[in-house]
């Protein structure tokens, strides 16, 4: 399959194929002249990239997910990490989410006054509304 039709299927640019190859996400099998040729296999490679970046992963996680063989070898504790990161991020939306929605009802005529207002500021102030800056692989390093 040429690059142009990975590229129609999967609904990447060629840019973006090109760029993978070189982060060594996907490879290709050759060249037709100039063009890039490509197993029918990468499409399922490139569903498990979109996969991984919908959960948060950067690239160069994903290719780590990778073994030499190109098949999967995705590392158990670190999805089990991924996991609880976006848990930390449901719960902190959550939260702000429920703050919003008070704030945008709240009788209090200013909303300084309202201590459930408040009480969002102040842990904005204190950074709890943040979010955890490095990710997954960051705290595994800290870790090791």
């Amino acid at each position: 399959m040429d690059i142009v039709e990975v590229s129609r299927r999967s609904g990447l640019p060629a840019s973006a194929l090109r760029y993978y190859e070189q982060k060594g996400l996907i490879a290709s099998v050759g060249r037709d002249g100039l063009r890039r040729r490509f197993a029918p296999t990468v499409l399922d490679r490139l569903a498990l990239v979109a996969l991984g970046q919908a959960a948060g992963f950067s690239l160069d996680e994903i290719a780590g997910m990778f073994g030499g063989d190109g098949r999967p070898s995705i590392d158990r504790a670190l999805l089990a990490a991924k996991a609880d990161d976006i848990d930390r991020t449901v719960k902190r939306l959550r939260a702000m989410s429920r703050g919003l929605r008070h704030a945008a009802v709240c009788p209090a005529k200013n909303h300084m006054e309202c201590p459930t207002f408040q009480k969002l500021v102040r842990a904005a102030g204190e950074g709890a509304l943040k979010r955890a800056p490095g990710g997954v692989a960051k705290r595994k390093k800290e870790r090791a």
